[in-house]
């Protein structure tokens, strides 16, 4: 049991884990906000997905609350876009902190993906024109792609 411990110790120790661990804490921080932004615009444009949704004393007028609004639906598709690129960054990102990359490279890594995703999100809630949000998005999975490949590289046993 001891040893189990001391190995979880260095784990914690290890300075690449460590920045995977405050990068991938920035980035699903970001995604989880995106859920307010969502709620923050349903209710500022008065769009609810659910009758359950709507504020009391709307009576027979609740049903015009139940609408989709391109404000919201645009955060929402920020939002799915998050998970689709965040999950897979978490999974690939703590197998490559733990194949033992140079700290140097590994903070780039996070770096570059961490600031891709924000500014992805500026992007698309500003809308910036494109290929800002693109542009944004394809650097963001690039890097998840190369610690992906360093992972594959590192430890094959296909």
């Amino acid at each position: 049991r001891i040893a189990e411990m001391a190995k979880l110790t260095q784990l914690i120790d290890n300075e690449v884990f460590r920045a995977y661990a405050t990068y991938a804490t920035i980035v699903l921080l970001k995604m989880m906000l995106m859920s307010s932004i969502t709620a923050y615009f349903r209710i500022r444009r008065k769009a609810f997905a659910n009758p359950e949704d709507i504020p009391p004393g709307k009576g027979e007028n609740a049903k015009k609350y139940l609408r989709t609004d391109t404000d919201v639906e645009r955060v929402r598709r920020n939002h799915l876009n998050d998970l689709e690129n965040i999950v897979p960054f978490f999974g690939i990102g703590l197998l490559y902190a733990l194949s033992g990359p140079e700290l140097s490279t590994a903070l780039l890594h996070f770096r570059i993906f961490a600031g891709a995703r924000i500014l992805h999100t500026i992007a698309y809630l500003t809308p910036l024109p494109q290929p800002g949000r693109g542009l944004s998005w394809a650097v963001g999975y690039v890097v998840t792609i190369s610690m992906a490949y360093k992972v594959l590289k590192t430890g094959l046993y296909l």
